[in-house]
């Protein structure tokens, strides 16, 4: 920037100073950056951030926000740039299911209601419930400290208004608002964000900032996604939402915004033809009990429990369908049994609406995995259930003895699913684990597929009981050498087996297989003819019906390795590359071919 330039927007600025205001309103302009569902790529809602202030003299919208602050302007520039905000969200044609987000500055707290009274005015004359803004409380500065917080919150959330802790991880008590304040969303700050597929310490961090804000019924928005990795990474530890360049820069301009960004639920992963074992029982479980809008009469409430006698809580949402939290009937005892107690509530002095005596509750997607409903459970003392959304909208509860009878079936579902000759999982289990590891980054996974040479014209020969005895030898070997934590065995059927392995290295699992296969061939020319031993062959029909020669038995392994970072969506890739693999092993001296996805 020239000399001349830098000294012009410095003597406007000291000219702002005191028509801060009058000139923000002829340049400052709202853009508006999508917030986008991670499973859908439909647009849930728009972050509103200020552009123009370049223009007045000003680096950045905190510098001029610190300048409208110290002469007193905040307060009349905030409610313009909201308001202004408001209009814009409220032409926009999906605005009725969406959701405005809006940074709070803290040192408004103090005048926090004359801006909440202004916006309330103008969402009843645009006919936009409050459940449609969300206030972001920016950790600038510690909102704790100010007086006024506590009450603003509570008059936020009874007013409908939805909150979410921005810039999570680097600000100033993130965890304190966390615990004692009914905070709907987390937006994770980029600084975790970056680079999040490729470093293991901030994907131990995001991992577990997902899994305790779903617990305590908040939802995880991820902020500044710039690449393809960071927003698999973001998709693989169960985020939420996310907003950033890699899904869509901001825009001033309301025609540029897109409903919906529906590449997205294909990027590294082709679409489901079936669902897991958990989803189907989950699914098979679920309550959709009826619900109660936060915003309705507290005698749609007093109806629901008189019709339903034997249910002691219902979900409670906002008016964009997003569970809240529940209501349970023993708040409303005291109500209910003394005297005039229904008439109290309603008294315009002591009036108390549903939002009142919402109780939070763990909230997860319909694709959660059984053991993480339980440890949500587990690690939720207290908790009647826990809320289930798809597409971010209530779907039903699952309750404590839902949760029981998902995990006594699917316990006996995957017995049923064993093989009954050696005991170890069949191919619904097998394709389980494959999902469920491909989609684990954290460390390198190796699938193994196993597959007896030679064994039909063996079988054959020497009888299906020969043949039961090699298969059976063969899972005692694995069972012998694959027992850890993480190990995963399974049988595919015949003479084919599946071995899963997690944080193992290249040469450890390397190592192992040439035992595996050493004591195999040991332990199998054992069941031969002294005199096939010795020929090294025996006479068989090929599947042409042609008879020939046949080596004696031994087993090829194709090992599919995923590196580190690498998340894959697709069970169908994944066993096409292990066909490959399988297929040179078979062709090999060695009988063990090893080869990572994505490579030729």
């Amino acid at each position: 920037m020239g000399a001349g330039v830098a000294e012009d927007l410095g003597a406007l600025r000291r000219f702002a100073s005191d028509q801060l205001v009058t000139l923000a309103k002829l340049v400052v302009e709202n853009a508006f950056q999508p917030i986008v569902e991670v499973g859908t790529g439909a647009v849930f809602g728009h972050e509103s951030l200020m552009r123009g202030h370049d223009r007045i003299g000003f680096e950045s919208p905190l510098d001029l926000l610190d300048q409208a602050a110290s002469t007193g302007q905040l307060l009349a520039l905030e409610q313009m740039v909201a308001s202004r905000a408001l209009a814009k969200f409220a032409t926009l044609p999906d605005c009725a299911g969406a959701t405005l987000f809006l940074n709070l500055d803290v040192r408004l707290i103090p005048d926090g209601n004359a801006l909440v009274d202004t916006l309330l005015d103008q969402l009843r004359k645009a006919h936009v419930p409050p459940s449609s803004v969300c206030f972001e409380l920016s950790e600038r500065f510690d909102n704790t400290r100010v007086p006024e917080f506590a009450g603003l919150v509570e008059r936020l959330r009874r007013s409908g208004f939805k909150l979410a802790i921005d810039d999570f991880g680097v600000g100033h008590g993130e965890m304190k608002l966390l615990c004692d304040y009914p905070v709907d969303y987390v937006k994770i700050d980029r600084h975790f964000i970056a680079g999040l597929d490729h470093n293991p310490r901030k994907r131990h961090l995001v991992k577990n900032i997902v899994n305790f804000c779903h617990v305590l019924g908040v939802r995880v928005i991820a902020e500044g996604i710039e690449t393809e990795g960071e927003f698999l990474a973001c998709r693989e530890f169960g985020v939420d939402l996310v907003q950033g360049w890699y899904i869509a820069r901001p825009s001033t301009i309301v025609s540029e915004l897109k409903s919906a960004f529906p590449h997205l639920q294909d990027v590294g992963k082709a679409r489901r033809t079936t669902q897991s074992l958990d989803e189907i029982l989950i699914r098979k479980q679920i309550e959709t009990l009826p619900s109660v809008y936060e915003h309705e009469n507290i005698d749609h409430v007093f109806d629901l429990f008189r019709r339903n006698p034997g249910q002691s809580f219902f979900p409670v949402l906002n008016a964009n369908g997003e569970p809240r939290g529940i209501i349970n009937e023993r708040h409303l005892k005291e109500f209910i049994y003394q005297p005039f107690g229904r008439d109290l509530l309603k008294n315009k002095i002591y009036e108390r609406a549903i939002s009142h005596f919402v109780d939070r509750a763990p909230i997860v997607g319909l694709d959660a995995d059984a053991e993480r409903l339980m440890t949500m459970f587990a690690n939720m003392e207290g908790s009647d259930c826990v809320i289930l959304t798809e597409n971010m909208r209530y779907a039903g509860v699952v309750s404590a003895a839902s949760l029981i009878r998902i995990m006594s079936e699917k316990q006996l579902k995957t017995a049923q699913d064993q093989n009954p000759l050696t005991g170890l999982p069949g191919n619904r289990a097998i394709r389980d684990f494959m999902r469920t590891a491909a989609l684990d980054g954290d460390g390198p996974r190796f699938f193994c597929y196993c597959d007896f040479d030679h064994f039909k014209p063996f079988n054959d020969h020497y009888g299906f009981h020969q043949g039961d005895h090699a298969i059976s030898l063969f899972a005692a070997l694995l069972r012998r050498y694959f027992f850890s934590e993480g190990d995963f065995l399974g049988h595919v059927g015949g003479d084919d087996f599946f071995i899963g392995v997690t944080d193992w290295t290249r040469e450890e699992l390397t190592e192992i297989l040439d035992r595996l296969l050493s004591d195999f061939h040991d332990d199998v020319i054992d069941l031969y003819s002294d005199a096939d031993r010795q020929t090294g062959h025996i006479r068989g029909l090929d599947r042409q019906g042609l008879e020939r020669d046949f080596p004696l038995m031994r087993c090829s392994i194709g090992v599919l390795e995923l590196p580190a970072g690498l998340v894959i969506d697709d069970v169908n890739r994944i066993s096409g590359e292990i066909a490959e693999l399988k297929k040179l092993a078979k062709e090999s001296a060695e009988g063990v071919v090893i080869g990572q996805s994505g490579r030729e």
